[in-house]
């Protein structure tokens, strides 16, 4: 398929998940943008598995969560195994107040998260233009001007702006001279989708520690006896460049787990090498990075595609609202802002545990044969441990309290502006139905939600003056107390006659929290985004 476009609004180079994200909600905010893809289509391997609850959660705001769910396989928690023996379980379904409709890590892989978004860009008849390759870019204040190649042929088109979601290697990303600093890991791993033909529980992730490495077993959506298998490969692999057969990494294994097993079906093999690596900048004029053309980590905790598909979910409300004439472009500032510290702040955690599960020096081998499982399980007894746990894997603990465009007006201290709006039950006592805030912010914009009592009157101010400055912008909802919402009020230190005024970002973080309604002071706060 030709492009026949001349100009638009939003290229998006590169049509992974990342890539995919970030046209699906620029979709929901009416911008047809054009994407394109040097690869002949999306992906039929596997990839990156794990889908953790907060971009379950952004599926869910999509329409599409239920889909996603019904083809996954949750993984309830991590069983870990040092010498080939069980030695300790970390299980998710052990959290209290996991704060959200999807306690567990999806087991779906990345093929299948590209299908489901391309089904929702297909939907919207936003077509995906493969087989065309990024040349070169230039830019001045006012537009960028893109070459492409496609079937031989070369073309020219402009863009107000452009995101680059197109990978590690982003040529994008190359040609802005944006460095992109870290290292390689010496190790080489091996990567294995298939069948067992012993059986293990499928709700969990299974962790193999030895003196010879490590290695994962994954559970793969379908037949329960079907896993992605994760290891290491010893020294002598490290600078091998042709390919491994099943046959020379079965043993090797078997080593590692101590367990006497045959992987019966192989539907892939692959060796390759880990990176940690981030990118100098976010942001170079008019064009953005996003997922891994940004950072790239080691796979530990599954947070690499989730990583990416929420730097999507965060851009692009906001250059929406730029295209869209709605926002002021400094809000742009705002996305490597909030977004460079949690990409740093990954890379980091998953180095240090990367690298500590795979040293060998006696001290470390000591440590994780003798103490690491002993202090492991006393812990996991503790319930505040769990839930930070739960928190920071699912990535629904992630704030921008530092943010510009947080603002904290309240005595609130375990919620603030700029943390994830909780996904907390509530009974709507309007429609007299339960529901939950996250439903609540189900449409495209920001939303203001009141809480405590609040007489018709100044309702219907408040109703006004959103009709009057931000008609179209802002979703209205009112919490009046009561026994049933008793929990919501709790959460958000509300004490008998408060009040709580909230505008919830389009990305379900709080933009903005008062313990009073002053609508003066939210004007003034609206009016640096709008």
């Amino acid at each position: 398929m030709k492009i026949t476009a001349q100009h638009t609004q939003v290229l998006i180079i590169g049509a992974g998940p990342s890539g995919l994200m970030m046209a699906a909600q620029l979709l929901r905010y009416g911008i047809q943008p054009l994407i394109i893809d040097s690869k002949q289509g999306p992906t039929t391997h596997s990839k990156a598995l794990a889908v953790q609850a907060r971009s379950m959660e952004i599926y869910r705001q999509m329409g599409i969560a239920d889909k996603v769910k019904q083809e996954g396989r949750p993984a309830m928690g991590v069983e870990i195994c040092l010498y080939g023996e069980p030695r300790a379980q970390v299980r998710l379904d052990q959290v209290e107040g996991a704060d959200t409709p999807y306690p567990y890590v999806l087991m779906y892989p990345q093929s299948r998260n590209e299908r489901a978004l391309l089904d929702y860009l297909t939907q919207n008849c936003c077509p995906v233009y493969w087989n065309t390759t990024f040349e070169s870019i230039s830019q001045t204040r006012e537009q960028a001007t893109v070459v492409l190649e496609a079937d031989g042929e070369s073309q020219t088109i402009t863009a107000d702006w452009v995101v680059a979601a197109d990978g590690a290697r982003s040529p994008v990303r190359k040609q802005l001279n944006i460095s992109f600093g870290g290292d390689t890991y010496k190790n080489l791993f091996y990567l294995i989708d298939g069948k067992l033909n012993i059986h293990f529980d499928s709700d969990l992730v299974r962790l193999f520690l030895s003196d010879k490495g490590l290695a994962g077993f994954f559970p793969l959506p379908g037949d329960p006896d079907y896993f992605r298998i994760v290891g290491s490969l010893p020294k002598q692999y490290q600078d091998r460049e042709d390919e491994l057969s099943l046959e020379e990494v079965t043993p090797w294994l078997k080593q590692i787990t101590g367990q006497a097993f045959e992987v019966t079906d192989c539907r892939w093999i692959d060796t390759y090498k880990l990176h940690h690596r981030m990118a100098e900048h976010f942001r170079s004029g008019r064009c953005f990075l996003i997922g891994d053309a940004a950072h790239i980590h080691s796979p530990v905790g599954g947070q690499g595609m989730n990583t990416g598909l929420q730097d999507a979910y965060n851009l692009a409300w906001k250059l929406a609202g730029v295209v869209n004439g709605q926002s002021k472009p400094r809000v742009l500032d705002s996305y490597a802002d909030e977004r460079m510290p949690v990409a740093k702040r990954l890379l980091n955690s998953t180095d240090r545990v990367f690298k500590f599960a795979m040293s060998s020096n006696p001290l470390s081998r000591f440590f994780k044969k003798h103490v690491m499982i002993r202090l492991l399980n006393y812990v996991w007894d503790k319930g505040g441990v769990r839930k930070l746990f739960f928190k920071t894997v699912s990535q629904t603990g992630i704030n921008y309290r530092d943010s510009k465009l947080s603002l904290h007006l309240s005595h609130a201290k375990s919620i603030k502006a700029g943390d994830r709006l909780p996904c907390l039950s509530i009974y709507d006592e309007k429609k007299q139905i339960t529901t939950d805030l996250h439903e609540w912010c189900a449409k495209p914009g920001f939303t203001l939600i009141l809480m405590g009592k609040v007489i018709e009157e100044e309702l219907f101010i408040v109703a006004k003056w959103l009709t009057q400055h931000y008609t179209g912008l802002i979703n209205f909802y009112y919490l009046p107390p009561s026994e049933k919402n008793q929990q919501v009020f709790d959460a958000f230190e509300i004490n008998k006659g408060q009040h709580k005024s909230m505008l919830i970002r389009p990305d379900m973080h709080i933009g903005y929290l008062n313990d009073a309604i002053d609508l003066d002071r939210m004007d003034r706060y609206l009016k640096e985004i709008f």
